[in-house]
């Protein structure tokens, strides 16, 4: 390759080295130079650029990435076309990433002008994740190169995705006076959360006083349950009321005395250490750490993904955990970077109006606030119009308290309507609703808006959405009144996994708080907090009760 200033005149075929602007139209960097462009150059008085020729044995930077990829099995993966010499690799399926370090390092130990880079290994990873990227750093590079390259790719598995395959879960739950009924009922909620990825189940529930040898006849239980073959083993997770506080305490004794091994008590992973791992012939049984009742990612999850993956892992690969292995302060399951060739646009936004909850705070028997009009327009219906108006995406309106009538008062708009069965439950329960909804679309951000704010516009939604979208779908944004946090908000995909596990009567302000991510703050003016929630606040702010 020859790199440097190039007259005009001679530049026919060359490849521009640098974008190159001209006064109808502009010249990509990385464009091989033609006759009429050498023309329009000439004619606009440039009588150089800085180009680069191809000498015998060189490729183009997409020809050689394009090559380079091909060269690696598609094994859970697919691939982008080259563009500008990248070539991204995402994940077909949820399961495990895998990669090989050997592989890796003898392929970036080539030629600096190739670059190869992906996750960790053993990263847990969702369908149409970034996982891997193939990056050719000038605009030509050396056959021999690439060839050598492609040689070390054939020779070992540079990385790979293994599917999660879906298995029957058993939970066994050990009961003390200080632990409430309702964390346990929250544990298996999490737990299911947790299997979703996998389409594994929870078939079975047993809880039992805390001691060893009712754990074990609740283990063995378990395992007559498992009776019926299925493709995979059964997996039997055994959370205490109690933390494990030694190699005899209550869970790996009670394993011995179902018949089982106990592999490792403890983990060199934080939270997550207080973990315990043993089997019972082909059988995994996991004692559980007490912050795997969190949605919040742990030791426990690196532990029961390689198992559903099909990957167990033995004692001498969880003592090699402790690099890395402090988990303490990152999200829960962040998206991972996208760069210019992903196929969906990361900006794009579903949008939900929560229209669900049960007015109590207009008094028994009284009036529905979403049907108090303003300026002869039922508050729902005014809200739900403003979002559709601003034409950012997809709207759907969750539904709970007098579904029908709020139903009604909005149709004709163009909005999805879902019923949330759960409403009585809290508002969490209709955030989910919503964000099932825009997750079946593909889409990979939630905007979140309450049907009882009358003064958020058009324009308010749409400036969330251009500062959304200037931040490249990364970032949560944020309405607020002279620097106080209000709504609407717009989450990206980042936090969706932590707003599945929210329970109660609580919105996403844990999330956001907790998710790791940048916060971007939008002034919209009073609107962002003003929201009617009684009769005398709908009266104040020009409203007339009706319904």
């Amino acid at each position: 390759m020859k790199f440097g200033q190039v007259a005009t005149e001679t530049a026919e075929g060359a490849i521009l080295a640098h974008s190159q602007s001209l006064a109808s139209r502009r010249l990509p960097k990385g464009h091989r130079l033609t006759a009429a462009d050498l023309l329009s150059l000439a004619a606009e008085g440039i009588s150089s650029v800085i180009a680069c020729r191809l000498d015998p044995g060189d490729l183009t930077e997409d020809e050689a990435a394009e090559r380079l990829a091909s060269t690696i099995e598609p094994t859970g993966l697919r691939c982008s076309p080259a563009s500008t010499g990248r070539v991204n690799f995402y994940a077909r399926e949820n399961g495990l990433f895998l990669a090989d370090k050997v592989t890796v390092d003898g392929f970036n130990a080539v030629d600096p002008a190739m670059t190869l880079a992906c996750l960790p290994d053993r990263r847990d990873v969702r369908a149409g994740d970034l996982v891997a990227t193939i990056k050719i750093i000038p605009l030509v590079v050396a056959d021999a190169s690439v060839e050598a390259a492609a040689v070390i790719l054939k020779k070992g598995t540079a990385f790979e995705v293994t599917p999660y395959r879906a298995h029957q879960v058993h939970l066994v739950a050990t009961q003390l006076a200080s632990l409430k009924a309702t964390v346990m009922d929250k544990t298996a909620r999490v737990l299911e959360a947790r299997l979703s990825a996998s389409a594994s189940s929870l078939v079975s529930e047993r809880r039992v006083p805390h001691r060893a040898e009712d754990v074990a006849e609740a283990i063995r239980a378990a395992l007559d349950d498992a009776g019926a073959k299925s493709d995979h083993p059964p997996v039997v997770i055994v959370f205490g009321a109690s933390a494990v506080a030694d190699a005899e305490d209550v869970i790996p004794t009670a394993i011995r005395l179902a018949g089982g091994v106990v592999e490792q008590v403890g983990l060199p992973v934080d939270p997550g250490n207080l973990l315990v791992l043993g089997h019972i012939g082909e059988v995994p049984v996991i004692g559980a750490p007490g912050c795997a009742r969190s949605p919040k990612e742990n030791g426990f999850d690196w532990v029961l993904n390689r198992i559903l993956a099909g990957h167990p892992p033995d004692r001498a690969e969880m003592t090699g955990w402790g690099v890395g292995g402090l988990l303490m302060e990152i999200p829960s399951r962040p998206l991972p970077r996208l760069a210019a060739t992903a196929d969906a646009d990361p900006a794009a936004l579903g949008l939900v109006v929560l229209a669900a909850g049960r007015a109590s705070r207009m008094g028994e028997g009284g009036r529905h606030k979403l049907l108090a009009e303003f300026e002869g327009e039922a508050l729902v219906r005014r809200t739900v119009r403003q979002v559709v108006e601003a034409k950012l995406g997809p709207v759907t309106v969750v539904t709970g308290h007098r579904s029908a009538e709020v139903a009604e008062a909005v149709a004709g708009l163009g909005a999805q309507v879902e019923e949330n069965a759960d409403f009585a439950s809290g508002m969490a329960s209709s955030l989910k609703a919503g964000l099932a909804a825009v997750e079946s679309k593909g889409l990979s951000g939630m905007m979140v808006l309450l049907a009882d704010m009358p003064n958020v516009s058009s324009a308010d939604i749409a400036a969330l959405a251009e500062v959304y979208r200037k931040a490249g779908g990364k970032a949560i944004v944020r309405a607020v009144s002279d620097g106080q946090r209000g709504n609407p908000v717009i989450l990206p995909a980042a936090t969706f996994e932590a707003l599945k596990a929210l329970e109660g009567d609580i919105g996403a302000r844990p999330v956001i708080e907790s998710a790791g991510l940048a916060v971007i703050d939008v002034e919209i003016g009073p609107a962002a907090r003003l929201d009617v929630d009684t009769p005398e606040a709908i009266l104040a702010a020009g409203g007339i009760l009706k319904g």
